[in-house]
This record gives C-alpha cells, sequence and structure tokens, in this order.
C-alpha cells in the first residue's frame, strides 16, 4: 500500500506516468518537462500562464526548475519495476523477455520473439515496463530519430514538423555510437590530465615534504655564518680596544716625560730668576760685572729652547679607525667568499661531445643549431642530435653560470652527470634520472627530469638564464635574469657524480655562455 502511495506522489498529473525529468513552477507543483512545456505553448498568446492543478496565474511565461531529487525518487521506482520484465504472451506461465518491442509496447520471450515481425518499424530494445521516455509525448510514435542541431530525439512525425525541418537528422543507434565515441575520447583525455594533476600533486608533495628539511639546512647554514660574524666581530672589537690601551699607555709615558722635563727645567729656571734678581739688586758697577761673567747668548738661548720641545702626543685616532676599517672589510671579503657564490669561469663548449646538427663557434662559447650537418666524426663521446656538453666539469663547490638565447627557436639548458646516454630516447636532458634542464619553447618555460616534465606559471620576460648549482647542499636551482632577477625552480637532491653544464637547441636557436 505505502508503495503503491509512493507511486501516485510520483506520477504526473498530464501524461499520468512516473515523472520524466521533472520540474516545479511557483507554485509548487511538480510535472514533466515536456508535459508541462506543451501545456505552456498552448497558453501562449492568453493573458496569462496558469497550473494545471491550483490554476494559479503567472503574468509571464514561468520559469521551470529542475527537481532533481524528485527526478532521482522517479528514476530509482522505475529501475526497480524494471528489473524483472516477464513475456506478454505467456499468460499460463512466467517467462522472463529477452526484448521489448516499442511498437507493439510488448514484451517478448526468447520463443515467441521468433515469431516476431523483423520489420524496422517494429523495434526491439532491453526488457522494459516504461515506453514513456521511448515514445514521442506529443505525437505517442516511437523515439527513432535524433537531431544533431536541437539535441533532441525525434518520431517521424517530428522529423516532418516545422521546427526540425532541414535540420541534420541521425538514425538513434548511430548518434549514440558517434556521441558515445566523442564521450570516450573525452574520458581518456580527462583520465590522461587526471593523472598528469595527480603526478603533479605528488611532486608538489615532495616538493613540500623536503621544505622543513631545506629549511633547517638553510637557517643551521645561517646560523653559522652570523656566529663567525660575531666572534670575527668580537675579535675585531678586542685588537681595536687593545690598540686603544696601548696607545693611551705609550702616550701617557710620553706625557709624563714631558712633564718631568718641564718641570726640571721649572725649577732650573726659577734659581736664575734668583740670581738674575740679586745681580740687578747690586749697585756697585765693578761688583756687578766681577760677579756676573756669563755669556747673555747662551741664557737667552736656553730660554728660547725650554719650550720647543714641549708638544704633547696624541691618540692617533687616523690609526685606531683605520685598524676598524681595515678589519671590517677582512669581514666583509669573508662574508663576501661565504655568501655570495662565485661565477664558474672557463666554460667552454666541447666539440667532441656536439652533435652535427649543431654548429659550435670559435670561442667555444655559442652553440647554434644548423641544418647543415658539421660532419664530425661518429665517436662514444658525441650527442647523436641537439646536444653539447661543456669541456669541464663541477663537484664540491657553490658556483653559478649564465647564459643567452635567442629570441626564436626552442631550447633547453641545464646540467647532467657525464655518464648520461648519448643516442637514444634517453639522451635527452631531463629524460633520464642524470640530467635537469629547463626549457623554453612557445613562451612557456618547463623544467624536466627523470621525464617528469613541469609547465611552469611564471611568464618569460628575458632571454638570459642563470644556472646556481650547490654541490654539496644537493641544490641545482633555475633563475631569468630579468628586471629584477627570478627563481623559477630548484631541484633538491644527492648528487653522485660531477655535474657538466648542457646545451641543446633545435628550430633556429642559439645559445651563448656568458662567463
Amino acid at each position: 500500500m505505502a508503495s503503491a502511495d509512493l507511486k501516485d506522489e510520483l506520477t504526473c498529473s498530464i501524461c499520468l506516468n512516473l515523472y520524466n525529468d521533472p520540474v516545479t513552477l511557483q507554485c509548487g507543483h511538480n510535472y514533466c518537462r515536456d508535459c508541462i512545456e506543451n501545456v505552456l505553448d498552448t497558453q501562449k498568446g492568453s493573458e496569462a500562464y496558469t497550473c494545471p492543478q491550483c490554476r494559479a496565474e503567472f503574468q509571464e511565461r514561468p520559469v521551470l526548475q529542475r527537481n532533481i531529487t524528485l527526478g532521482n525518487i522517479a528514476g530509482h521506482v522505475l529501475s526497480q519495476e524494471d528489473c524483472e520484465i516477464f513475456c506478454t504472451y505467456c499468460v499460463h506461465s512466467p517467462v522472463l523477455a529477452s526484448k521489448t518491442c516499442l511498437l507493439c509496447e510488448a514484451s517478448l520471450c526468447d520463443l515467441h520473439l521468433t515469431v516476431h515481425s523483423k520489420s524496422p518499424e517494429h523495434v526491439l530494445i532491453q526488457p522494459t515496463k516504461s515506453f514513456r521516455n521511448r515514445k514521442c509525448s506529443r505525437h505517442k510514435t516511437v523515439l527513432m530519430y535524433y537531431c544533431t542541431e536541437d539535441a533532441e530525439c525525434l518520431c517521424v512525425s517530428c522529423c516532418l514538423g516545422d521546427k526540425h525541418r532541414g535540420h541534420q537528422v541521425e538514425v538513434i543507434v548511430e548518434a549514440s555510437k558517434k556521441k558515445k565515441s566523442k564521450l570516450r575520447t573525452i574520458h581518456g583525455r580527462i583520465i590522461k590530465e587526471k593523472k598528469e594533476i595527480e603526478k603533479r600533486v605528488q611532486s608538489l608533495q615532495d616538493h613540500l615534504r623536503q621544505i622543513p628539511g631545506k629549511t633547517a639546512g638553510i637557517v643551521e647554514r645561517v646560523e653559522v655564518h652570523f656566529r663567525e660574524i660575531r666572534m670575527k666581530v668580537d675579535n675585531l672589537e678586542n685588537h681595536v680596544l687593545n690598540e686603544i690601551s696601548k696607545q693611551q699607555e705609550q702616550v701617557s709615558l710620553s706625557v709624563s716625560d714631558l712633564i718631568q722635563r718641564l718641570e726640571l727645567k721649572k725649577d732650573n729656571l726659577s734659581r736664575e730668576i734668583s740670581t738674575i734678581e740679586d745681580l740687578c739688586q747690586m749697585m756697585d758697577p765693578l761688583l756687578y760685572l766681577q760677579a756676573d761673567r756669563r755669556d747673555l747668548t747662551d741664557v737667552i738661548g736656553e730660554i728660547d729652547g725650554n719650550l720647543k720641545e714641549t708638544v704633547a702626543a696624541d691618540l692617533s685616532e687616523d690609526l685606531i679607525f683605520k685598524t676598524l676599517t681595515s678589519g671590517i672589510m677582512n669581514i666583509m671579503s669573508g662574508l663576501q667568499k661565504g655568501y655570495y657564490v662565485q661565477e664558474a669561469s672557463g666554460i667552454l663548449l666541447d666539440v667532441n661531445t656536439a652533435s652535427n646538427d649543431i654548429h659550435i663557434s670559435d670561442d667555444l662559447k655559442t652553440a647554434s643549431w644548423s641544418e647543415v650537418n658539421q660532419g664530425r666524426p661518429e665517436t662514444a663521446e658525441r650527442f647523436e642530435i641537439r646536444r653539447v656538453l661543456s669541456t669541464k666539469g663541477f663537484s664540491d663547490v657553490t658556483m653559478f653560470w649564465d647564459v643567452e638565447a635567442s629570441k626564436k627557436g626552442a631550447w633547453r639548458v641545464g646540467m647532467t652527470y657525464p655518464s648520461i646516454e648519448r643516442i637514444g630516447h634517453y639522451s635527452n636532458i631531463g629524460l633520464n634520472n642524470k640530467s635537469w634542464g629547463l626549457r623554453r619553447f612557445n613562451k612557456q618555460y618547463t623544467i624536466r627530469h627523470d621525464g617528469n616534465e613541469i609547465p611552469l606559471q611564471i611568464r618569460p620576460s628575458s632571454y638570459k638564464v642563470r644556472i646556481y648549482l650547490d654541490y654539496k647542499a644537493g641544490l641545482l636551482s633555475f633563475y631569468e635574469l630579468g628586471n629584477p632577477m627570478r627563481h623559477l625552480y630548484t631541484y633538491n637532491t644527492s648528487f653522485t657524480e660531477p655535474l657538466y653544464p648542457v646545451i641543446a637547441v633545435w628550430d633556429n636557436a642559439w645559445m651563448r655562455v656568458l662567463n
């Protein structure tokens, strides 16, 4: 009884069948979309649109809101009804049907199917009790065609009507095959895109897990540098303060000695003053001349020389600040060696590794793509296509090197182990676990290692690139030398072989080492 009541609630009051794509009016009543659309079409041009059940009026054609929940319930009930379909003609004992004829609206077992009409109008489908979705709601005939322009399933009468006249129409089976084929193609692309996203997410998660370790390593190195700076500053401070104390002691001794000498001279002068006063008081000229037999010139010279050597020594501020400045410059020089990475010098391209589609300049700095075979002999060191190594590799160093590239064509630059393959698929930069590369093509950067190519969201704005290597820390970074310089990507790993600069160019591109 409850099942019957539920079915009544799921029945459209217009077609008296279970809801098919149910929609709701503003008054709250539900109908099949096609059913209410047909009713509203008949009301077009009248004073108002009305609900078939409650007669609620709408001044404008009502907007139909899809009732997803009601549609899901109706579909569930309908699927349960179609679980077991019995043959219409086996009246004495129920036999499961194998097909349903849409024209006859009858289900057939295998026996009755053999005698059933094979004409095209008798369309056979999987057993079902529901025919309302299989027949035109207007003409009540079987839906056999599909209008590709309006994306509607049609009966024969609909095809001949004005609405679809001149439109491209296909048999439903063929239209279904075509749409499924397109859907499978989209499905494949979605799966591929999903895998790429999963791969990218995995790469980002790996990068995220590495960040704490990288941060801890950087913090440790910074703390070591600051400890060294503090130690050097403390040592410099002690050295300068000791220099000041030394100068203070020397100046103090010098000034004290000068004071003693001047005090002695002052005592001598006091005695001279007393003697001269006594002589000046003698009234008898003869006695005076007999008593004062000294040369007055010597007396005057002694008086004038009393202050010639009385200039006191002082602290040498120039020397102190020169010592301080020199110490600070030495600390800064040490900081530059510790913080500012040195540019690698002497990077030259190795002609013995250059493929024959690359021209190497006379100064061994520029690699250019060439349509003319360079005719170099085939050796085990030579790349098959588009690549060239530098003449030397780097290990246990922190360094960088810069390159400038052409505006045209495509290129890839990076670093590789010398054991990289020289021919075949895995000789390409980044398609193996022995090389790391940055590519620019069609105004986009991508980075690649071990076959994992990741597009970067940074829009290129310069044709110069810096490659930074901290071998011991396991860091390999790419920067764009624009204004300002921009970080593109950093790999964090453990290197097991020396790393050689490597360049790849094609499509009329060139690349030059700037060091």
